[in-house]
């Protein structure tokens, strides 16, 4: 088989990638030949041709665009409206001789390749998708009013307003983008739904050809030049269709009225509808904080405190019956204005921000995503509806942009003609997955079913969807190496026990651990009955009683690993048959390893006796361990490094023979080995020691008056960063508590001496640089949820930021029962939670710039982040990057979740993303 038509047999429309091939051969041979030798490019171009003629059409008449494809196509990550700008000025340079019209068209269209390409290959969500979309018509909205305003000050000159001092200064104009566009949600053919004003009247400088006009006047006409040139049909159609009937007084309005005249139309005039279409509204060109003016004269009035639940509801549940009424007799069902369609969705989320938000301002966020997320948060819907709402948005849109993007027209409606709707079927499935009929039934159901549940019931509306009975099943994950292995090892195993059934699971749920029990398959016959009741055991007294079962150092390593595995794999089948809680299997894990220090600590001070020769008597270890990061936070999970700090008590006569620094270096060594070399029995963990004082150049261990000294007088600022989790976690308690306790003192009054803009700029130059080394070398499309953009890194930095600049040390932790930490008060989210306590009360901190809303994005993100970074843990194990490319793992995450899809887990994970970001920004801006 040619490796073009290799390429085009798994395509959804293969005859139409052909017919492509032929035509630009004949129209275009060089460049075409030069296609075929570029297999990744020539993919991709039949991949988007396969699922657009418009943009086949688009490619044969502009071949060039080849080229521009290839460098771009490589890239990832939303460009924005900024970067969009510059591309569209080098696009003028080079296509001067065309006409503005023709140009925004072109660009659009050039641009959209790349987006659809990213959208077809699913190498963007959703929200990143219609973002990009919805910066790209900002760009062309921008371009297109500098263009504007040029040729009318040229006519006019400047348009003045006078200021409070009764100074002549330029009057300001803002475009207002509403709807799709003003929620960054802005489809491939949708209309963009635009609100022209100003800032005061006067008149222009009268400097222009054509004299002095009103500033109504020179706005009107700048208003009219903007609609021409965007949406003027040209020779190749326009860039948008522009809809400027939501102004005020609709289509009898003025074009554009003053800042005065709007704010008194929203106080005064408008409808109910009217100020419900606010919520999704921004700046998008022009003067932003014109707008940012207005709204918060309106928002009060939008998001009423007075609103009650009923009336909001009412409201929308008649406009959404109009909308039913107006779709009875057409043919075909409208994944937008149908039942259990996209505008349900968005209907379902304004409504219930407008009961609510008068009252909670983080409600008041216009894309419709962040909506359902934070209602949910505000438990306003189900977590079961929030996924099954966000999945079904998902989904639909998705569909709405296949529709769309067939010929660049803009429709809603899935095709009855049988063989077009096979085609949509196909091309769904290849970006999408699954089965579309059956998909679209069930996810339109689900968004009737919770739409009607709020709104009780509407006008029902017949409109059939077909359905066929293809359930694709997800394929077991298989377990014969585990079984191989324990064949191998001659190990008794009775096939027929409850092992059997744990060993399934495992072998489903975690591949990571199932690799683990295949190394070692004397570990299956301990495994736990996972219906039976879970006592914790008692792990320091376990783990101690490994060591001392042996006096060989070798040995002890040994018996420590085999006891540790099995505890550990004990909390790994108590979770993966969810008996215990994500908290409890970190709390575990963390208690499992204090425990392993003891032991290990142990096993030092006694081996050092006997190469020290002081067998009968060892010398002591005057020492203590404590721990940074997870295990500091008391939030130890699967495959955590160790990041820790020793410290000495500095006696003048430990050894004649020997310096305390350098016993306890020797000490040091032993320890590591103890906990991290790796044995015919495996390891246990991976001790870092690189945040110590110096770092790899300082001493392994370092006695408490130079470690405390290095603190007081040395540190940087990332160091006391780091340091605010600073916890003992082993040996001496006097030594630990004391050092852990001054460390705390110490870092929090030197915060306190810096000025807070050095404090926030040192904290966001390393978490940048952090960012971008990661950025560097990154490879392929996966998404790091530490180190990227709105990863747990921007948690950690924004939190211990505020704790340094504001004096909010980690507390000590809640009460003990035996050995069993009931409350724990130093993981992230107790002192995110400890903060938004705080913060809400602005008593506390009367000098403190932290929004509200940022703490509350960074709780509820960093509870998702850490949720899905625990189960990477579990089931692929040491990672910080989700693996979009195994999709049997993002199927098992996804579940464990309780998200629908792989596709819905990086739907919520973009979401969470750019909110975890936004209030990253907000904190350290």
């Amino acid at each position: 088989m040619k490796r073009d038509e290799f390429l085009m047999s798994s395509l959804p429309d293969a005859e139409a990638a052909r017919r492509f091939l032929g035509q630009l051969a004949e129209a275009h041979p060089s460049e075409s030949a030069k296609l075929l030798k570029n297999e990744g490019l020539l993919s991709d171009v039949l991949t988007l041709v396969s699922f657009s003629p418009l943009l086949a059409t688009t490619l044969l008449q502009n071949p060039d665009y080849f080229w521009w494809l290839n460098r771009k196509r490589r890239e990832s990550g939303v460009r924005g409206k900024d970067e969009l700008l510059e591309s569209l000025a080098r696009f003028a340079l080079t296509n001067s001789q065309l006409e503005p019209q023709v140009l925004f068209a072109r660009f659009r269209r050039r641009e959209l390749l790349r987006i659809y390409l990213r959208d077809i290959r699913r190498l963007a969500t959703i929200a990143e998708i219609t973002e990009e979309i919805s910066h790209l018509a900002d760009a062309i909205l921008e371009s297109a009013l500098q263009l504007a305003r040029r040729e009318m000050d040229n006519r006019f000159g400047q348009p003045q307003e006078t200021d409070d001092k009764g100074r002549f200064v330029p009057a300001r104009f803002c475009i207002t983008a509403l709807g799709k566009l003003g929620s960054r949600e802005l489809n491939y053919s949708s209309d963009i739904d635009l609100v022209f004003f100003y800032s005061d009247e006067g008149s222009t400088s009268g400097n222009g050809s054509r004299g002095q006009v009103t500033n109504r006047e020179y706005f009107v006409k700048l208003a009219e030049y903007v609609t021409k040139l965007v949406g003027e049909p040209s020779g190749e159609g326009a860039a948008y269709r522009v809809d400027l009937r939501l102004r005020p007084h609709g289509s009898l309005g003025a074009l554009t009225i003053s800042l005065a005249d709007m704010v008194r139309y929203y106080k005064t005039e408008a409808r109910a509808w009217e100020r419900q279409v606010l919520i999704r509204s921004r700046g998008c060109a022009g003067d932003i904080e014109l707008f940012k003016t207005f709204f918060a004269e309106v928002e009060d009035l939008v998001f009423s405190k007075k609103e009650t639940v009923e009336t909001a509801l009412a409201n929308v549940r008649r406009s959404k019956e109009q909308i039913d009424l107006e779709q009875v007799n057409r043919r075909g069902f409208d994944v937008k204005l149908g039942r259990g369609g996209i505008r349900e969705i968005e209907f379902l989320a304004q409504a219930l921000q407008l009961a609510h938000g008068g009252r909670d301002k983080w409600l008041r966020s216009p894309h419709t995503l962040i909506s359902l997320v934070r209602l949910a948060d505000r438990k306003h819907l189900t977590e079961t509806d929030l996924t099954e709402l966000t999945t079904a948005y998902t989904f639909l849109r998705r569909t709405e942009h296949m529709l769309q993007m067939e010929n660049g027209v803009q429709t809603h409606t899935v095709p009855e003609d049988a063989e077009k709707r096979e085609l949509l079927a196909r091309r769904m499935s290849f970006a999408e997955g699954g089965n579309f009929e059956k998909g679209l039934a069930k996810y339109t159901a689900n968004v009737s079913r919770i739409f009607t549940n709020v709104f009780g019931e509407v006008q029902e509306v017949s409109e059939e969807i077909n359905t066929t009975r293809d359930v694709p099943t997800a394929s077991e994950r298989s377990r014969s190496h585990v079984l191989a292995s324990i064949q191998k090892s001659e190990i008794e195993f009775d096939p027929s026990s409850k092992n059997v059934t744990v060993l399934d699971r495992v072998s489903e749920v975690s591949p990571h651990f199932a690799s683990m029990l295949a190394a070692n398959p004397h570990l299956v016959a301990d495994l736990p009955d996972p219906e039976g009741e879970f006592t914790e055991p008692d792990y320091a007294e376990q783990m101690m009683a490994s060591v001392e079962s042996t006096r060989d150092f070798g040995q002890r390593l040994s018996a420590m690993r085999r006891t540790w595995s099995r505890f550990l794999l004990q909390i790994v089948v108590l979770d993966i048959f969810e008996k215990i809680t994500i908290s409890e299997a970190k709390r575990l894990q963390t208690n499992l390893a204090e425990a392993s220090i003891a032991a290990a600590l142990r096993a030092v001070r006694d081996e050092l006796a006997i190469r020290t020769g002081n067998i009968g008597r060892p010398a002591p270890l005057d020492l203590a361990v404590l721990a940074l990061g997870k295990l500091g936070g008391r939030g130890l999970d699967y495959d955590s490094d160790l990041d820790l700090v020793i410290v000495y008590f500095d006696p003048q006569d430990i050894m004649a023979e020997i310096t305390p620094g350098e016993f306890y270096s020797r000490a040091v060594e032993l320890f590591v080995t103890a906990l991290s070399s790796m044995t015919r029995d495996g390891s246990l963990y991976r001790v870092d020691l690189r945040l110590r004082p110096f770092g790899s150049k300082g001493m392994s261990a370092m006695s408490i008056d130079a470690f405390l000294a290095y603190m007081t007088d040395t540190a940087a600022v990332w160091e006391m960063l780091a340091f605010v989790k600073l916890r003992m976690v082993g040996g001496d308690a006097s030594i630990g508590l004391n050092v852990e306790n001054e460390t705390h003192r110490v870092i929090h009054e030197r915060a306190a001496a810096l000025p807070a803009d050095e404090l926030r700029d040192e904290t966001l130059r390393v978490r940048l640089a952090l960012e971008n080394q990661r950025v560097r070398t990154r490879r392929g499309s996966d998404i790091d949820i530490k180190y990227g953009s709105g990863g747990m890194l921007d948690v950690y930095f924004a939190m211990r930021f505020l704790q340094l600049r504001d004096n909010v040390p980690d507390e000590e932790v809640g009460e003990k029962r035996g050995s069993r930490v009931e409350e724990n008060r130093r993981s992230t989210r107790a002192m995110l939670d400890r903060l938004e306590r705080l913060y809400s009360d602005r008593s506390n901190l009367p000098d403190s710039s932290t929004p509200l809303p940022a703490i509350s994005d960074l709780c509820v993100g960093y509870e998702f982040l850490a949720k899905l970074d625990h189960n990477l843990r579990l089931t692929i194990g040491r990672t910080t990057r989700v693996p979009l490319g195994n999709e049997n793992a993002l199927k098992t995450i996804a579940t464990r979740m309780g998200l629908a899809s792989p596709a819905d887990l990086v739907e919520q994970l973009t979401l969470h993303r750019l909110a975890v970001r936004s209030a990253f920004e907000s904190i350290l801006s």
